[in-house]
């Protein structure tokens, strides 16, 4: 009997231990549940140790599992190590690329970009994710996010694609209503359109006037919503003031639909390809990374 193991099988065992559930492994591969709990079963078999305790609802790495989890690790990372650095040698970025970034930006201007770079380079293969929080790259298994937002931790790699700002907006309708603020404080007294997005504060506006100096403004409204596109559209229906990046209200103000609000305030949004250390060689990172930063220079 062949007692060789195959790579693919580790992968999958890996997936299906960070996800904690064959179900949510199987989407993320591309496989069925069925398929999974085979090759985990091969796996098992193979290496004589049961690798998860399984109920009806999820799977739990075992004691064993966790030594094998461990090793299984170092394998493929050195095995994508050797891969990359092949690729990097002929420039040719291939595999599999998981990028995850928030629900606007990354549906609006992230996601076509993506399609040009796979189109671009037929050897690649992206998964794409979007959500309303701040991922942890490493623990959910994504190569690359792209964010809004410069907080950033240390120990990852982050690259500028594209300066950006936030800026307060409101539908001339509603200023006419409701008056328009003259100074950040007043924000308190008016209908604010609170966005919960990613790592962004709910209901604490920190804007940087034009003089330098920071300054923070606790805000309500009758609406809020974790989705900076639902928020923008309540305003330009006059429902009151948001605050979202300039490169998403810009069509509104351009057609006058919204108008902007105290233009001497404004909040840092610079977009940024952030990636764990280890891929610091990786071609398909670095060529997904120029590729995004020229896309963006044209907007």
């Amino acid at each position: 009997m062949d007692k060789r193991i195959d790579n693919e099988d580790l992968r999958v065992f890996v997936t299906a231990a960070r996800k904690a559930s064959f179900a949510a492994a199987a989407e993320e591969l591309g496989m069925s549940s069925a398929y999974v709990s085979k090759r985990i079963g091969i796996l098992e078999q193979m290496l004589g140790v049961r690798l998860f305790h399984r109920t009806t609802r999820r799977v739990i790495v075992s004691e064993d599992g966790e030594k094998v989890y461990a090793h299984a690790i170092t394998i493929l990372e050195n095995l994508d190590g050797l891969l990359n650095e092949l690729a990097e040698r002929r420039d040719v970025p291939r595999g599999l690329l998981r990028i995850s970034s928030s629900f606007g930006f990354g549906r609006n201007v992230v996601a076509p970009v993506v399609a040009r770079l796979v189109a671009a380079h037929p050897s690649l293969q992206v998964r794409f994710e979007v959500f309303d929080r701040l991922v942890d790259i490493v623990a959910e298994g994504f190569d690359l996010d792209i964010r809004i937002g410069d907080e950033i931790a240390p120990q990852m790699i982050a690259r500028k694609l594209m300066d950006n700002h936030r800026i307060l907006c409101a539908a001339p309708g509603y200023l006419k209503q409701h008056g328009t603020p003259r100074a950040l404080q007043e924000l308190a007294g008016h209908n604010c359109l609170v966005i919960k997005e990613r790592d962004m504060p709910f209901g604490v506006w920190a804007l940087r006037a034009s003089a330098g100096q920071e300054e923070t403004v606790k805000v309500t409204g009758s609406l809020s919503s974790n989705h900076g596109e639902i928020a923008l559209q309540w305003a330009v229906a006059g429902a009151g003031i948001v605050l979202r990046s300039h490169w998403d209200a810009r069509p509104y103000l351009d057609s006058g639909e919204l108008v902007q609000v105290l233009p001497q305030y404004t909040q840092s949004a610079n977009v940024w390809a952030v990636y764990p250390q280890r891929l610091e060689g990786s071609a398909k990172v670095r060529v997904c990374v120029e590729f995004l930063r020229h896309e963006l220079a044209q907007r």
